[in-house]
Parts: structure tokens; sequence; C-alpha cells
């Protein structure tokens, strides 16, 4: 159950990351002189930092099981997106966006691992 909650929780913080970029990417666009060319490179980078972020909430609060809970949270993800683009759109997914999966998996466990490793030195110094 605590794994879980534990995803819960990174998928909030991935929701809200992806959130908040977007609003900054609309006011960029609106208000500068941004084209819709470089979107498509912040969009990666921001889904990079989400999953990072995800991972490590879910870490956090975890405490253990660094690597499963990163990976159970990043392929959600990739469950929801696949999900989408098949069901929403009609479409697979070409190598290039599996091969940003499979990043977005890795940063979702190296995330929750260091969230384990920091919330087990908050209780050891407690």
């Amino acid at each position: 159950m605590k794994t879980v909650v534990s995803v819960l929780y990174g998928w909030i913080g991935i929701l809200a990351v992806m959130l908040l970029a977007s609003i900054i990417l609309t006011l960029l666009l609106r208000f500068t002189s941004l084209g819709e060319s470089t979107l498509e490179v912040a969009t990666l980078f921001i889904s990079f930092i989400a999953l990072f972020t995800g991972g490590l909430i879910a870490g956090l609060k975890a405490k253990n099981k660094g690597i499963l809970v990163g990976a159970i949270t990043s392929l959600l993800f990739t469950f929801v997106v696949f999900s989408y683009r098949f069901l929403g759109l009609h479409l697979g997914f070409s190598v290039v966006e599996l091969v940003n999966h499979i990043a977005y998996l890795l940063l979702g466990v190296i995330g929750a691992i260091i969230g384990v490793n920091l919330s087990s030195g908050e209780e050891e110094s407690a």
C-alpha cells in the first residue's frame, strides 16, 4: 500500500511540474518572440525534469524500494501517454519516442533512488 501511495505522490509531482511548465511556456509563446520550433526541445526537457521530480517525490515518500517505485511511476506515465496516442490519436510509438520513454524510465528510477537515499539520510540524523 505504501508503494501505491508513493507512486500517487510522484504522479502529483509530475502533474504539478507539467502544469506549471505549460503555463510558463504559454506565457512565453504569447508575450515573446519564442517560436514553436523551440517548443519541442523545451517540452522534452521539461518532461525529463517532471519525471525526475516525480521519481524523487515518490522515493522520498516510499523511503525504500527506489528502483521499483521509480519504475512504476515512469511506466505508468508511459502507459498513459501511449494510451492517449493510440486510442485518441490512432498513432503508435516511433523509435524516437521509444528512446524518450526509456530515458523517462531511467530518470524516474534515478530520481526515486536519490529520493530514497535522501529520506534515509533524514532518518539517521533524527
